[in-house]
């Protein structure tokens, strides 16, 4: 149980994509940030990225790092939202499956271990980051409307934020 608990213990969790401390990212030689798309950078049937996310995007690149969207939604959702963002992407990623972040690795010319994978999802993103030894951040959900399946993998992913709090593996996202 320990084992499994591990894998899908994020080494951060934050409220949110703004709360991520990125001199704190590059200080643990983080230079490339992969990230989930849907519920993560925007709420799941938001089409195109807001003002706030490209000022956010900015800073990220002007402080050094790489970003790619890695995401398992469709290909039209995702090719059009990263078009609009101005980042390179993958869809129909199969996460937690490590194949596309290290395709997105490769394509970014960085190890695992200079790469952070950002979401929103124990079962997928830091599950799937985790497995191939990136360093991984968990966002609180920015919006409720979900896919069906993931509304089912919710309820375990509240199970497993409970255990790894009370095994102090985790703490709750700051404010």
């Amino acid at each position: 149980m320990a084992a499994v608990l591990k894998k899908l213990t994020p080494d951060l969790y934050v409220k949110d994509i703004f709360h991520i401390d990125l001199d704190e990212l590059s200080a643990r030689g983080i230079r490339a940030i992969i990230t989930d798309l849907d519920n993560t950078l925007v709420a799941w049937d938001d089409p195109l990225p807001n003002q706030k996310l490209h000022l956010w995007l900015k800073e990220v690149r002007d402080k050094g790092f790489s970003v790619y969207i890695v995401s398992n939604n469709s290909q039209e959702r995702v090719q059009k939202f990263a078009k609009a963002l101005g980042v390179p992407a993958i869809s129909k990623a199969v996460k937690p499956r490590r194949g596309a972040f290290r395709t997105a690795c490769d394509a970014l010319g960085v190890k695992p271990e200079e790469a952070a994978v950002v979401g929103d999802q124990v079962f997928t993103d830091v599950l799937g980051g985790n497995r191939l030894g990136l360093y991984t951040i968990l966002v609180v959900p920015v919006g409720t409307k979900e896919f069906i399946g993931t509304k089912f993998m919710r309820m375990l992913e509240r199970f497993v934020l409970r255990k790894l709090k009370m095994r102090g593996l985790t703490d709750s996202p700051d404010d």
